[in-house]
């Protein structure tokens, strides 16, 4: 599987996957994925890492923060943990983008 997916696709297919929002809750003045789920990146770690916050295994996950870097440290951890999860290439920022 590839570790990212473009805005372009995941615009594609919203309906098919889960989608991890992993900024700060105040960061999400700037607006959020339709259908996203706020978990911020400390907290996915915690509790996933503890078994508090369960995800699908049979379901795709894409990640996402501001720009990408903390989605490729999320996407990295859960991959980790035996799931299939992509990182959004540019982040929110690249989605906002493709809106316009």
């Amino acid at each position: 599987m590839n570790d990212t997916i473009t805005p372009q696709e995941l615009k594609k297919s919203l309906k098919k996957v889960k989608i991890i929002d992993i900024r700060e809750p105040e960061e999400c003045a700037l607006g959020i994925i339709e259908g996203a789920e706020l978990k911020p990146l400390g907290a996915l770690m915690r509790d996933v890492g503890k078994g508090l916050y369960s995800l699908p295994r049979d379901q795709d996950i894409v990640c996402y923060c501001a720009a990408g870097v903390r989605g490729k440290v999320a996407t990295d951890f859960l991959r980790n943990k035996g799931f299939k999860v992509r990182n959004l290439e540019g982040g929110y920022y690249a989605w906002k983008a493709l809106q316009h």
